[in-house]
């Protein structure tokens, strides 16, 4: 199909694309996981849920920055390339973190002082701050989205940038929403230990990413090779 929409099957894998790692970023034990744990099992299903509703919000907003602001920059052949390696590179690293953690995050100083200096206590302001207080979120969406673009899984239009932020909605949400119901049923809280094998299994997932970006660096410079 020509015309001036991208053919559909490409605007889902940007979807897919931002479904998958909306979910990874929402699934890492941290501020957000535990106060929906905690403030969840005292107040129930919408306090939890409208926390991970406000989180949802920011993720999406500084997945829409990212591609705003960065990730065309890197549609030239040698920015490409770099940020290929480059995207591989965070894979490897924020896997092996993962894996090697011993304390899960439990709080987020800014967050707490950014709230109360903005006089916000709503369930929906909790999850959006804690977000938005986190410089390291927007670095990894402007990592994750020139990592996309390079990889060419998100085309450097807006109909599949918008695609990719819904999906990381999405994803968000898939997580939150089943998390906030468990906690409101009586699970009560997650012991550390289970919180520490969640984010040892994020790390597992990365390095499969990673192993999946190092096998494409691979296959390219092969590739690349057969053409001298």
């Amino acid at each position: 199909m020509t015309g001036l929409l991208p053919t559909p099957p490409h605007i889902l894998v940007a979807f897919a694309v931002g479904l998958l790692s909306g979910f990874l970023a929402s699934f890492v034990p941290g501020p957000v996981n535990v106060a929906i744990i905690n403030q969840g099992a005292r107040q129930g299903f919408y306090h939890g849920l409208f926390i991970g509703l406000g989180s949802t919000a920011m993720e999406a907003i500084y997945c829409a920055v990212a591609f705003a602001g960065f990730a065309s920059l890197f549609a030239e052949p040698n920015l490409k390339a770099i940020m290929e390696l480059g995207s591989f590179l965070l894979m490897l690293f924020l896997g092996i973190k993962y894996l090697r953690t011993t304390t899960i995050q439990q709080f987020n100083p800014s967050a707490d002082k950014l709230e109360q200096k903005l006089h916000l206590h709503s369930a929906f302001a909790d999850g959006f701050i804690q977000v938005l207080a986190n410089p390291g979120v927007l670095l990894m969406w402007i990592a994750l989205s020139a990592s996309f673009t390079a990889h060419e899984w998100v085309q450097d239009n807006w109909h599949e940038k918008i695609s990719c932020v819904a999906g990381v909605a999405v994803g968000c949400l898939l997580w939150f929403f089943p998390l906030a119901f468990a906690i409101s049923r009586g699970k009560g809280r997650f012991s550390d230990q289970t919180l520490l094998r969640m984010e040892r299994l994020s790390g597992l997932l990365l390095l499969l990413i990673a192993a999946v970006l190092g096998i494409r660096i691979i296959l390219l410079l092969k590739a690349a090779r057969m053409h001298f």
